[in-house]
């Protein structure tokens, strides 16, 4: 059973940063793709970023490049997020994926997700 956890959410003001991390169970989490998606309350999915398995490849949607920074340690089984200059906008639950196609497509929309976590919770104060 594969199990997706994400941590590292809560309140920030406007310009500051946070750090979400993500680990994953039940899967060679150095074989997969993983990525980051968020939702807000009423509003669709949107893709914020995405890494391959090797870490060769990452894209970001165009509303967080340059302040998002991906990464994921295989050796640990880590998946990060770190979010920089955070603006009110940014204010979604954010969720892990794991097992997902990689692309600039995915990273814009993520319409195929196999594996999820119950998401952390991102608020940015104006």
């Amino acid at each position: 059973q594969v199990q997706v956890v994400e941590s590292g959410g809560g309140l920030v003001q406007a310009g500051g940063s946070l750090r979400l991390s993500c680990t994953v169970s039940g899967l060679r989490f150095g074989d997969v793709n993983m990525g980051w998606f968020r939702q807000a309350p009423g509003k669709e999915r949107d893709g914020v970023s995405c890494i391959t398995w090797s870490a060769a490849n990452y894209y970001y949607a165009n509303s967080v490049k340059g302040r998002f920074t991906i990464s994921r340690d295989n050796a640990k089984m880590i998946l990060y997020l770190e979010m920089n200059s955070l603006k009110p906008e940014d204010t979604a639950m954010y969720y892990c994926a794991a097992g997902i196609p990689c692309t600039t497509a995915w990273a814009t929309k993520p319409d195929h997700v196999n594996y999820r976590g119950q998401g952390t919770q991102v608020t940015v104060s104006s």
